[in-house]
């Protein structure tokens, strides 16, 4: 296959990080990656990853998904303005009670997360159109399938990538476009850390008693099990989202994680959606022994399936 050429948002660290060195270092060299992040000072840690790709078969740039002259001064920068596969990865996140966030930090992730989408696309789509050739991936999450306690927000943008996703994808099949949303559920890197970090140190005083709580000693307690439990690495993720870009016919939605999967499916169970809500709040607030127990179980068996694998 000819060499494609890969423009890869949010590269500083985690999931674009670990794509960008992947894709790079394709023994085949397949592709040539343009990995992007907001700022340029933070490329070190990539630079070393790359190594030896760095000049060959990746470049560096400049490119801040909130900013319109920055994408059109990157894109306009790769030769021909052309993309062959557009990888938007770059996000933020944000969990918490909401009355303890502000709008500016809401509007902040709907930002990034959603509208850093829209003006990346404004500025790509219309060239893979006229080429009728092209793969729009996107970096979803679980959370735009599925709304989890203390995400409210973070789950909402995810929820309108969907959405928009869902309804671009039948304009860009006239168009004979792929348009792929990869859905990880938890994934353990520097992004997930932050956002943990960020939540330990929130300012509760806004919330009542009982939220302030629950948020404390139900969330952010077991927030690091469910993480060890269910988390996946940013070079599982990559891997996958590898396999979706040379698949023949990719997928329009793919789950990383088949431990995250029976969560998921109980959206679509119930066309009322009470059954995922009913389900969450047992384990939550009914059961909260069991919940850790399922864990505990859910673990064990991913480890002996890992055995079984090797």
């Amino acid at each position: 296959m000819a060499q494609k050429t890969v423009l890869i948002t949010g590269c500083s660290s985690g999931i674009g990080m670990a794509l960008a060195v992947k894709m790079a270092g394709d023994e085949q060299k397949r592709f040539r990656v343009y990995a992007t992040m907001r700022n340029l000072d933070k490329k070190d840690h990539l630079v070393e990853a790359a190594g030896r790709t760095i000049g060959n078969t990746m470049e560096i740039m400049q490119l801040d998904v909130c900013n319109e002259d920055s994408i059109k001064m990157c894109i306009s920068n790769i030769p021909d303005r052309r993309i062959d596969i557009l990888v938007n990865n770059a996000g933020v996140g944000l969990i918490g009670p909401i009355e303890c966030q502000t709008i500016d930090e809401m509007q902040n992730v709907m930002d990034t997360n959603f509208f850093g989408l829209v003006r990346l696309l404004k500025e790509v789509l219309p060239d893979m159109k006229k080429r009728r050739s092209g793969h729009i991936v996107i970096i979803s999450s679980v959370m735009g399938i599925q709304g989890i306690l203390f995400n409210d927000v973070y789950a909402a943008s995810k929820f309108a990538v969907e959405g928009f996703c869902e309804s671009l994808a039948i304009q860009a099949l006239k168009f004979k476009l792929h348009l792929s949303l990869i859905e990880p559920g938890p994934v353990v890197t520097e992004f997930e850390r932050k956002v943990f970090e960020d939540g330990m140190k929130m300012d509760l005083s806004a919330a009542d008693k009982e939220t302030a709580d629950m948020f404390v000693n139900i969330y952010l307690k077991n927030y690091k099990q469910i993480f060890q439990t269910l988390g996946q690495s940013a070079e599982d993720i990559a891997e996958h989202t590898v396999k979706i870009i040379l698949a023949e016919n990719p997928p329009f939605r793919h789950q990383t994680n088949t431990l995250y999967t029976p969560i998921t499916t109980l959206k679509y169970a119930d066309p009322n959606g009470d059954l995922p809500i009913e389900t969450f709040y047992k384990l939550v607030f009914q059961h909260d022994k069991i919940f850790s127990a399922s864990l505990n179980f859910i673990k064990l068996q991913g480890e002996e399936q890992n055995d079984i694998k090797n």
